[in-house]
């Protein structure tokens, strides 16, 4: 009889609480995993030091890129090769992504892996377009290029010949500053600033929506929730300085006006010197 019952039970697994196993087990284990998946969510540790090297990196590798272009003598780098911004801007690409995955990784609940994949293809991508057009638009400035000048205006541009090379610097223009920058996520510029208060938002409307469930987020939601507000804030600070600078104006018309770094640069600094 032993014997039977065990030739039964490897017969039917179920019985044993395997992957057959009745209804009323399979629902048990799903509601016992979905318990320990909001438990996991409500203990999961705050990621200092990938929060710490996404800081570190992004204000050497990207807020520091074109500052040290203009630092480094000009002899190191020759205007026929990559600059130390462009080197910097290249680790970025590298690192950032790396970081962006480990993230993921540690992350208790993530998205589907296809999706994940294509997330970064793009990002990837986005960042490596801005990296070659930025890399020209920023080795123009010591040929007298003015950012705070839309590409026809300047005068190092509009008597080119033939005129048709105009549109290929158009056409640069619009790979760095439109479709680099959104494929990139970097959403704080003028050019696709909608793509960034769409995006903070739908994550406000997210969060109250989750805490009429009495659900919360975790510190590391709420460090990430905290940084697009503190964006928002100085963004909103930096339109409200250039408000009424009538050479920005005329560059940035319409509704949505945030005005460049380097457009600033080239008016009101490069101009003093």
């Amino acid at each position: 009889m032993v014997m039977e019952a065990a030739a039964r039970k490897r017969q039917h697994p179920g019985a044993a609480g395997g992957p057959g196993s009745q209804p009323g087990a399979s629902f048990l284990q799903a509601r016992h995993s979905s318990i320990k998946a909001e438990e996991a969510d409500h203990t999961a540790p705050f990621h200092l030091d990938l929060w710490f090297y996404f800081t570190l990196q992004n204000w050497i590798l990207d807020f520091g890129r074109p500052i040290a272009m203009l630092v480094f003598p000009l002899q190191w780098f020759p205007l026929n090769k990559p600059s130390v911004g462009d080197y910097f801007h290249m680790a970025y690409n590298v690192i950032t992504p790396f970081l962006l995955l480990k993230l993921i990784e540690r992350s208790p609940r993530t998205l589907p892996r296809s999706m994940v994949y294509v997330s970064i293809i793009t990002f990837i991508m986005g960042a490596s377009i801005h990296l070659v057009g930025d890399s020209v638009n920023h080795r123009l400035l010591f040929s007298g290029y003015q950012h705070h000048l839309s590409v026809r205006e300047n005068p190092i541009i509009k008597n080119l010949k033939p005129e048709t090379l105009i549109d290929s610097f158009e056409l640069l223009y619009y790979y760095d500053e439109y479709l680099g920058h959104c494929m990139w996520y970097l959403v704080t510029e003028g050019q696709i600033f909608i793509l960034f208060i769409f995006t903070f938002f739908a994550m406000l409307a997210l969060v109250l929506h989750q805490k009429r469930r009495c659900l919360f987020l975790d510190s590391n939601g709420l460090f990430l929730f905290y940084s697009f507000t503190l964006t928002l804030s100085l963004v909103a600070l930096w339109v409200a300085w250039l408000w009424n600078d009538p050479v920005l104006r005329k560059k940035y018309p319409g509704v949505i006006y945030v005005p460049e770094p380097w457009a600033f640069y080239t008016l009101h600094v490069s101009s003093q010197h």
